[in-house]
């Protein structure tokens, strides 16, 4: 009696009342529910929401936002509803007063709402404060009490209008004024405040509108909406995309992840401390080919210390597990609200059969259905968004930990992974957390959703649902099985890829050999072959996918199926009416998506926990003592650098390598450091830098520090950077350092001089430019101290010399710096202040040259090997820029050739391969730099064509092309059975629904049998077309892929060779790469899901007409508003995706780079800059990271809207023709209508992705189609190499012709001439494979002819020793080979083919003197009846040619016997002087 005695004063007016509110045509509440619990719904609501809010802005504070009118509006009309409120409270004790008793709701009701409001005003304030531009909370407390006072004000309208109603004026004034004031406190809500004082976005260029725009704004992701306007107009670029959000940025991320990475790893080193020193110890035993055992005792020993480990995860669960709890939330209200539909489908389904129900009834259900849908829509991408931010940050913060980790590990653990696995912790791993990220709350949520369906359909069905179960279950480890299989069918697949693409590399970076040998054809096959094989896994894994389909399919089907055939035989009064077959249904498709998730979503957890184990041992490792080395300023020491009984290892486990090593450096004076190979010297530097693991003594430093490294390392920036380094630029001091480091004449051959852009690991300069690139940096820094690692060894003797004199020297610029220099040069050693001898590890003499020199020593013995070297060396050198610097493309270093001749050595001859790489360098011919540059070039000269993007939508010629390579009757063969499929899919359910609306007969349905047997063969036909649709997809796929590849390859070996040299390889390989892999196995799978999901719209649409036909109206309208939507999104998508991956490249070759310039970063102390660097990177590629997600989530709730609305009308229809529709079609429609949400977000989703992979096709196309080399093509030659290259039509003749043997060779075909001459090129290259295919990729000679030509080139006995003998296994480019004997191989090559004419392009610079004789006599007794044409680097061995021509700029200046032309007194003469030879 409690409730009704609160409802009035003397109990006659009840809470609720059932005819008043539901059995009536006009529904409405009883006084005191409206009283009550609708005035209290909003309070509760606040209350709860109060303490959580009240202490998240208390930790969460943005800054202060200034009082504005919009905030003084929100508190005054907060105020006036306070007063309102308590108006009434007031009104109410007048009465009582008066001696008008009423209900004692009108004393609580009054009193708590007024509460309330209070509390709304001081959290408007507090907001405020706080720095909150729009609130949720608070938007959903004015909705929540508008709407509840939208049921009060209807019910208080109908009781006024009501003629003899008694109206209680003062209450009906004040309820209206609290409406009004509400429905104005709802619309001010919508509006946000404006940004806090201080805040970032003020002086932002671009900021991201995300943080200033209003809660509705966010929640439907409006605030994106700009730049997809923008996006559609014009293609995005990298300067329209917004900055990150603060919260977002590597600087904000990185730092706490680290902080909380350093606190675990404290906490588990406080173990008990024999545990501290046993890993150390173990972890790091490293011998000479440590890497292996290192990380095999690294995985023994863990697991037995299993406490002791610093543990990531909970790292990482610290650091983002807050922010990512919400996600729990969100997916909980999700899943709950996805079994809304089924219910309000059964409910719905008993309002058609109930005939006398009131039709606001069904008004009602369809609302509740749209709204549940709508809500379902804005949590999911809630939850999404929540998650793909967290997968954001993930990586950020792991790209960012690992970069800094990469600087301070020490050498040792640097060695146990290679760059390669650095670079993949970089990018695979932190990709599987992110993937992971967004679905690893299905872990809990796919078996919730899986208990709630069960439950729900066996309240339904009863326990004949058990039988559809088993048939999941059993389906379930099929498909375990079947991506089992599938794994082991890709990581085959790989293999043959991985092998494919290491031969064509080989086959682009020795393509001129390829050409001149007119061996195309040869290794043309050899990479079919390879094919091959790729493609018979690929066909496996094809029929694999196509039972993979048929499963995922017909589950389905075959689970109603079972379910309705064990549920109409157990028992003859079972009967399937709608309600129970239409909501089966909707419940059987919601189950299918978590049963066959959880899968994938183990798999990834599985993958995930092996790339945090990667990380955390990687960050495990062990880094460098910074206080090893004392640096900077100490007073009371003289000398610069001083050494006390230091000793040296490269890791804690290792025996040292320099022991107790002693001495002490002046301020100012020049220290040589000699030793024979191996004994030391570049460890000496090392450990002054702080780079090796100090075991005993003390070392000082005084000052900073420069530099300069054996291998010169060049980073991928313009020249100026390089050299400048991040220090301020002064104009005079770099003219000055240029000019000391010859690096003058360098410049000015460069494209765009010093601003020219310099390749990955410097591709465009040679070994020399490098090395003074690498001088010029320690140079410009102005340190205090140098140390110089052997810097002269890669230039030539008188640029070293010039070297020398300018800057290291007593002469130099750096004569009153400390300067320490390793160096083999013998002839500067008389100049240095001190000389450091070393042998083993251990400094064995230390004096003057003189002092040595008396010592009679290591020191003099030393000089005795290396002097008479030096001598041999200087005489052959000087006229031979490819002589000690040695490598073949040394661009302009000047060489006085002859007085007032400058010679300059172009870059061409072997620009697309140098033995110093191995890999093509990225050149322009010659040609192309002989070309007068235009101005507008000179500024923003790039190094090669870069890949280009296309813009813009996909030509529909590109998808013909497609069909085209699949074939076109495959291609239609497979449209007709997706049609098959689809019409037989939309007749079992037609037939269902006739099922169900069968007569009901004495308690069951007549013709049971016939209606389950129609459906089960309707079923088993649908199964039938999937698969073979299925099948032909992806054996077209395959078809098309043979014939693209196939195309693709042949007319990549056609292109001419000035094609290669303007591609860099990198593009090519990409094309037979990452474009063919994404070609075979992406596409197909693409294709499927799109014509599957383009079906199943269709046929949703097809069923909601076929039931209420008046949806015609309706859904062309919603058709052109989706189509809108999604070209609109997939402008922009497209684009977002282009950015993104082109930034993500510099953030991976920066990392690259790093890890192999790490030694200098840190002797310049720029560890700083460099990690800046790498944030900033990050975060260029997360700025088109972040709004591509935004813009998915953008597409999906505006798609989801026109599924829902397609929700509604479906149903609406439905509850308007309720009279003429049985049951069953209202079920089959509806049931219809609630997945097309689920195909419409797949349909664009899949659209895109078609759009973004078929590109792929277009770009293998576009080198299919390029010119061949036939024809002529004007070019200039440019001297010696190119010369030759007329011969080979290499370069095509410009004008004139070259005729052999009375022939115009530009007559002939290519392979006919090319097999006749045969070349002897400049650097050998070989191809892996075995040796005999490297002499004859044909196999047109004998085993004896072949043994022949090796015993003629001297190989013969190097051959029969080894194990294989002509079978031996070449490595990729002969690297097992030494140099001199890749030569022979060459040669070898040479005498087997024994043609008419030879070229010797003659690069004696690889071959010992003693080589070059014997390949010299070799030729002469072999090659008698012969034309020999010589390219001459060494004039010694030309004297007895008969002809000698002399090129000077492309122009033959002399020509003649050498006899002649010494007497001419020319060129030649002066040429023969400087090498000694007259």
């Amino acid at each position: 009696m409690g409730v009704e005695s609160f409802c009035s004063a003397d109990a006659a007016e009840p809470f609720w009342d059932w005819n008043l509110t539901w059995h009536t045509e006009n529904p409405d509440f009883t006084p005191c529910f409206q009283n009550t619990v609708l005035v209290w719904i909003p309070c509760i609501y606040l209350w709860v929401c109060f303490p959580v809010y009240f202490l998240y802005l208390r930790y969460h504070d943005r800054g202060y936002i200034q009082m504005s009118h919009l905030n003084k509006a929100k508190t005054a009309l907060g105020l006036i509803l306070w007063i309102v409120c308590w108006a009434d409270l007031f009104y109410s004790f007048w009465e009582r007063s008066q001696n008008i008793f009423r209900a004692p709701f009108f004393l609580v009701s009054p009193t708590v709402l007024g509460i309330t409001m209070l509390l709304a005003t001081f959290l408007i304030q507090y907001e405020r404060i706080k720095g909150v531009q729009s609130s949720g909370v608070m938007m959903i407390f004015w909705f929540i009490s508008l709407s509840c006072a939208t049921i009060i004000f209807r019910s208080k309208i109908i009781h006024a209008l009501n003629m003899d109603a008694e109206v209680d004026a003062f209450r009906y004034v004040t309820f209206c004024s609290y409406f009004v004031l509400l429905l104005v406190q709802l619309i001010l809500c919508c509006f946000p405040e404006r940004p806090p004082l201080f805040s970032e976005t003020v002086n932002d260029p671009n900021p991201c509108p995300e943080s200033s725009a209003s809660f509705l704004s966010r929640i439907t992701f409006w605030w994106i909406t700009g730049l997809m306007i923008q996006g559609y107009r014009t293609p995005l670029e990298a300067k329209d995309l917004w900055s990150l959000n603060k919260e977002d940025l590597s600087e904000e991320i990185v730092p706490g992840l680290a902080r909380n990475w350093a606190k675990e790893c404290a906490k588990t080193k406080r173990q008990p401390l024999n545990m501290l020193y046993l890993p150390k110890k173990q972890q790091k035993s490293n011998d000479s080919n440590g890497d292996v055992t290192e990380e095999a005792e690294a995985l023994i020993i863990k697991p037995t210390r299993r406490n002791s480990e610093a543990s990531l995860f909970k790292v990482l669960y610290k650091t983002f597990g807050p922010y990512f709890l919400m996600s729990f939330l969100f997916k909980a209200a999700h899943d709950l609200l996805m079994f809304a539909g089924p219910e309000i489908l059964k409910l719905l389904i008993n309002f058609v059969n109930d005939k006398g129900a009131p039709n606001w009834q069904g008004y009602f259900y369809t609302g509740l259905l749209f709204v549940c849908a709508c809500l379902q829509t804005l949590i999911l991408h809630q939850y999404f968004h929540i998650c793909f931010v967290t997968g954001m940050r993930l990586k950020t913060a792991i790209v960012g930990v690992i970069y800094r980790k990469a600087l301070v590990i020490t050498n040792s653990a640097r060695r146990t992974s290679t760059v390669g696995e650095i670079v993949n912790l970089m990018s695979v791993d932190a990709q599987r957390f992110m993937d992971l990220v967004t679905y690893i709350n299905m872990i809990w949520s796919a078996p919730l959703q899986v208990i709630l369906a069960l439950y729900l359909l066996w309240q339904n069905l009863g326990p004949s649902v058990l039988a559809g179960v088993a048939v999941m279950i059993l389906l379930v480890p099929v498909n375990a099985v079947m991506a089992m299989k599938t794994k082991t069918y890709q990581v085959a697949q790989m293999k043959s890829k991985d092998n494919r693409i290491k031969l064509m590399n080989e086959i682009l970076n020795g393509i001129k050999v390829l050409k001149l040998y007119a061996w195309e054809l040869a290794f043309r096959e050899k990479v079919l072959e390879i094919r091959q094989e790729e493609l018979k896994v690929l066909k496996k894994s094809a029929y694999l996918a196509a039972m993979a389909t048929f499963t995922w399919v017909c589950a389905p089907f075959l689970v109603a199926l079972s379910t309705f055939a064990v549920y109409v035989t157990i028992d003859k009064n079972n009967i399937l009416d709608a309600q129970k077959a239409f909501v089966s249904l909707a419940l059987f498709n919601i189950l299918r998506f978590p049963l066959n998730i959880l899968p994938m979503v183990i798999s990834s957890i599985v993958e995930a926990s092996v790339s945090l184990k990667r990380l955390r041992v990687f960050l495990s490792h062990e880094e460098l003592d910074p206080d090893s080395i004392i640096r900077g300023p100490v007073r009371d020491v003289e000398g610069s650098i001083i050494v006390k009984n230091a000793t040296f290892s490269w890791s804690k486990s290792d025996p040292p390598s320099l022991n107790s090593i002693n001495f002490t450096v002046p301020e100012g004076s020049l220290i040589a450091v000699v030793g024979q190979v191996g004994c030391g010297k570049s460890s000496l530097l090392s450990a002054l830098l702080g780079e090796m693991d100090k075991k005993e003594g003390c070392v000082v430093v005084k000052g900073s520090v420069a530099y300069v490294p054996q291998q010169a390392w060049v980073q991928n920036a313009t020249l100026e950077d390089n050299i400048i380094f991040g220090r301020e630029k002064n104009e005079s001091r770099y003219k000055c350092v240029i000019e000391a480091c010859a690096l003058l004449p360098d410049i000015e051959i460069l494209p765009s001089g010093d601003r020219t852009e310099i390749g990955e690991k410097g591709v465009n300069l040679s070994g020399g430019q490098k090395q003074r690139v690498s001088l010029a940096r320690a140079v410009y820094c102005n340190a205090d101290v140098y140390l110089f690692d052997d810097p002269l060894s890669a230039v030539d003797a008188h640029v070293g010399k010039h070297i020398f004199e300018k800057v290291i020297g007593p002469k130099g610029i750096l004569k009153n710096k400390t300067r320490v220099l390793v160096t083999h040069a013998v002839n500067y050693l008389p100049q240095m202040d001190t000389i450091l001898v070393m042998t083993d590890g251990e400094i064995s003499e230390m004096g003057s040259y003189q002092e040595l020199l008396k010592q009679d020593g290591a020191f003099a013995e030393f000089l005795r090997t290396y002097a008479n070297a030096e001598q041999n060396m200087e005489n052959s050198d000087t006229n031979s820029p490819a002589g000690k610097e040695g490598k073949p493309i040394e661009n302009g270093v000047l060489v006085k050739e002859a007085p007032g001749k400058l010679v300059h050595r172009q870059l061409s001859n072997s620009s697309t391969y140098s033995s110093e790489t191995g890999k093509s360098q990225h050149q322009s011919s010659t040609a192309e730099l002989q070309r007068p540059l235009a101005e507008k070039e000179k500024n923003s000269w790039k190094l090669t064509e870069a890949d280009t993007a296309q813009t813009g939508r996909v030509k529909a010629t590109v998808y013909w092309d497609y069909m085209k390579a699949i074939g076109l009757f495959i291609s239609f063969l497979s449209i007709f059975l997706f049609m098959c499929n689809h019409i037989a899919s939309l007749a079992s359910n037609y037939w269902l629904s006739l099922w169900t609306d069968d007569p009901v007969i004495n308690g069951t349905q007549q013709y049971t049998n016939v209606r389950l047997g129609v459906y089960g063969a309707l079923g088993i036909s649908q199964g039938i077309a999937v698969f073979g649709y299925s099948m032909v997809v992806s054996i077209g796929g395959i078809f098309a892929s043979r014939h693209l590849h196939l195309n693709l390859l042949h007319n990549v070996l056609r292109s001419p060779m000035s094609f290669f040299e303007r591609t860099p390889s990198g593009n090519l390989v990409n094309r037979f790469s990452k474009e063919m892999d994404t070609i075979d196995s992406t596409i197909p799978p693409i294709i499927k899901m799109f014509m599957g999901s383009t079906f199943n719209v269709i046929g949703a649409c097809i069923i909601i007409l076929l039931a209420t036909p008046i949806a015609a109206v309706i859904i062309p309208p919603l058709g052109l508003v989706y189509l809108f939507v999604q070209r609109f999104y997939v402008a922009t998508s497209r684009q977002l995706k282009r950015l993104e991956s082109v930034s993500r490249s510099p953030v991976y070759s920066h990392f690259n780079e790093t890890l192999l310039g790490v030694s200098v970063i840190r002797a310049f102390e720029e560890q700083k800059r460099f990690i800046q660097q790498n944030d900033m990177k990050v975060d260029a590629n997360q700025k088109a990271y972040y709004p591509s997600i935004v813009a998915n989530r953008w597409l999906a709730v505006r798609l989801e809207c026109v599924g829902n609305c397609i929700v509604l009308f479906a149903a609406l229809f439905a509850v308007i023709a309720r009279n003429r529709l049985s049951a069953g079609l209202v079920g089959l429609s509806v049931s219809y209508s609630l997945q097309i949400t689920a195909y419409l977000n797949w349909l664009v989703r899949m659209s895109s992705e078609l759009e973004t992979n078929i590109v792929a096709v277009e770009r293998v196309k576009e080198y299919a189609e390029m010119e061949k080399e036939i024809g002529i093509v004007g070019r200039t030659g440019a001297g010696k190499s190119s010369l030759t290259l007329g011969l080979f039509r290499i370069n095509e003749a410009a004008e004139g012709e070259i005729v052999i043997d009375g022939i115009n060779i530009a007559k002939i075909g290519l392979h006919d001439l090319r097999f006749r001459i045969t070349i002897i090129p400049q650097d050998p290259v070989l191809f892996s494979g075995s040796l005999r295919m490297n002499l004859d990729p044909f196999d047109q000679h004998s085993d004896e002819d072949i043994w022949r030509s090796l015993e003629l080139a001297h190989l013969k006995n190097f051959v029969s020793s080894l194990p294989d003998k002509l079978n031996h296994e070449c490595a990729e480019g002969g690297e097992n080979l030494s140099v001199g004997q890749r030569q022979l191989v060459c040669l070898a090559r040479a005498l087997l083919r024994k043609s008419k004419i030879l070229v010797l392009d003659e690069a004696t610079a690889a071959v010992d003197l003693e080589t070059d004789n014997l390949i010299q006599s070799t030729i002469k007794s072999q090659f008698e009846e012969c034309t020999v044409l010589t390219i001459a680097h060494r004039l010694n061995t030309i004297m007895d040619y008969t002809r000698v021509l002399v090129l000077d700029r492309g122009e033959v200046v002399e020509c003649g016997s050498p006899d002649n032309l010494l007497q001419k007194k020319g060129i030649f003469y002066s040429m023969a002087k400087d090498s000694g030879l007259v």
